[in-house]
């Protein structure tokens, strides 16, 4: 390993360790990243019971919307545990700073990652945990075909949200709803808890074309069928590989324009 990559990683280790300490010494922060993705799951946990009582379809399919839950869980927490640590920079109107300092943009990209993963496995981790102590149902008994899923998931929960940071650099902090809104603009064309097939004709291409839809899809062929599809994990990596690319590309052209206009430096509370 070169010099060069060494002081990036050290710089990159820098950040991940700042977010370490800003959920360590905040207990709100630490109860944040269980409680929704616990919350979540014990909802539907219950909401699957009462339909395994008056639903064959669930009743066949035993656990489908607990691990529907989960999984969706690993993009909602990947968007938001992204765009959450970015915008920390600019509450702390830290981030005019790093620019100056050392770090590169695309370090700054990777801590963030490199956080919403730890962040996504701790809270998913968590919930799913519970599952099986409650309702006696286990995501990994998915076994390799979750891991699959799991990264396309938070790949495109990635995408969104260095999208909508992105986003907050243009238009300030007015558009920080952005943030939590866009994931639950792709829930309902994502069938997450239903197939695709259930929406109106016009909306099934747009459904198509988002990674997410795919992998919920490959998820029912597993629990109902009993068959993995590699299909869709195929093709759900090929529209990941063009979200996550033009996600980068919109990122670090916002990231270009805020620099030129002095924008770093007017964000913050």
């Amino acid at each position: 390993m070169s010099m060069h990559t060494k002081r990036a990683w050290v710089r990159i280790w820098a950040m991940v360790l700042r977010h370490y300490y800003l959920i360590r010494g905040s207990w709100p922060r630490l109860l944040e990243l269980i409680y929704w993705p616990a919350l979540q799951m014990t909802l539907w946990g219950f909401i699957t019971l009462f339909f395994e009582t008056h639903s064959s379809w669930v009743a066949e399919a035993a656990g489908i919307l607990i691990s529907a839950v989960l999984l969706w869980d690993v993009m909602f927490r990947g968007q938001i545990s992204l765009f959450l640590s970015f915008i920390e920079e600019i509450w702390s109107r830290n981030l005019g700073h790093l620019f100056v300092s050392p770090l590169r943009p695309g370090e700054m990209i990777m801590a963030l990652l490199l956080v919403s993963l730890v962040r996504t496995l701790i809270g998913v981790g968590g919930a799913a945990i519970l599952a099986i102590i409650l309702f006696d149902v286990s995501v990994f008994a998915l076994g390799v075909p979750l891991a699959a899923f799991f990264a396309n998931l938070i790949i495109m929960g990635w995408s969104l949200g260095l999208i909508v940071s992105g986003l907050v650099l243009r238009f300030g902090q007015g558009a920080e709803s952005l943030g939590w809104a866009a994931i639950f603009l792709v829930q309902p064309v994502s069938g997450v808890y239903y197939p695709i097939s259930v929406l109106p004709n016009w909306l099934q291409p747009i459904a198509t074309a988002i990674p997410s839809t795919h992998v919920f899809e490959g998820l029912r062929a597993i629990l109902i069928d009993e068959t993995f599809r590699i299909d869709l994990l195929l093709n759900a990596a090929a529209l990941n590989l063009i979200f996550v690319t033009t996600s980068v590309f919109i990122f670090f052209a916002i990231l270009r324009y805020a620099r030129i206009h002095g924008q770093l430096l007017q964000l913050g509370e």
